[in-house]
């Protein structure tokens, strides 16, 4: 198992290998399992996964911009600016270790409206979520925490309903979401939660890390979810195709 250690990394030659992945606000949770494969097959020692995201930047990429001051709907999200890194070592003195990755397929249910990404990436969230139970023949009950990316209020709201209408018992564990942990979502005006590549990323790498230290949680299921629109795509009328990605991270054990 590789373990995991939420910390800085610096490389010290020039030409460090580079490897660009993006799966929207995915891209956090697809990351660390490329790096972790990556360490497990052992062409690397180290390696370091990390994203960002920047609400300013996203707001004129694929809605707009703040300066214009247009209105938003209860069911918009709001990026999240921060980062978030990993580093991936096979030994080391990580709090933490990632366990098994389940890669996520894409699933489009015609939701058209980008200010409504819970609703269009919840389906994916749970066709994930299912797959990885099915595969590794667990129930929720074997995860203190199933934490999604950034669903926020409504999306995870709907995906708890589908799990429910699926039959899995989402109940056995604390089922919640990157997007309504970042921002006290009844005191600031985030409308329905956050949002964006970091939303995950900080809440994974700092909160939800510094819960294992404590030994709080044992072991976590985070499913980062990412909705795959460009700024064309929608003004077009295109339906939003979306993803997601789950990371079995488990508290490392003494001596382990």
């Amino acid at each position: 198992m590789n373990q995991l250690m939420s910390s800085s990394f610096s490389a010290r030659s020039i030409g460090v290998p580079y490897l660009g992945v993006f799966g929207a606000c995915s891209t956090s949770m697809e990351s660390l399992a490329v790096a972790a494969l990556i360490v497990n097959s052992r062409s690397a020692q180290y390696a370091l996964a990390g994203t960002c995201s920047h609400n300013c930047t996203a707001e004129k990429q694929f809605r707009y911009p703040t300066e214009y001051g247009a209105q938003k709907p209860p069911t918009a999200q709001y990026t999240v600016t921060g980062a978030g890194a990993a580093v991936i070592a096979e030994t080391g003195d990580g709090v933490a270790v990632v366990e098994c990755a389940t890669i996520g397929k894409i699933v489009d249910l015609g939701i058209k409206d980008p200010f409504n990404m819970g609703a269009a990436m919840a389906p994916a969230a749970v066709d994930t979520i299912q797959t990885h139970l099915n595969d590794t023949g667990r129930t929720p009950g074997d995860y203190d925490m199933i934490v999604t990316g950034d669903l926020a209020s409504v999306g995870h709201r709907i995906a708890s309903d589908l799990l429910r209408r699926d039959g899995v018992p989402i109940e056995e564990t604390v089922f919640t979401d990157c997007g309504l942990l970042v921002y006290d979502v009844e005191k600031q005006k985030v409308q329905a939660g956050g949002s964006g590549c970091a939303c995950s990323a900080v809440v994974t790498y700092g909160h939800l890390l510094k819960r294992m230290a404590k030994g709080e949680l044992s072991r976590i299921l985070v499913v980062a979810t990412g909705a795959l629109l460009s700024p064309l795509s929608y003004q077009q009328g295109e339906s939003i195709p979306c993803i997601a990605h789950a990371v079995s991270i488990e508290r490392k054990e003494r001596g382990r």
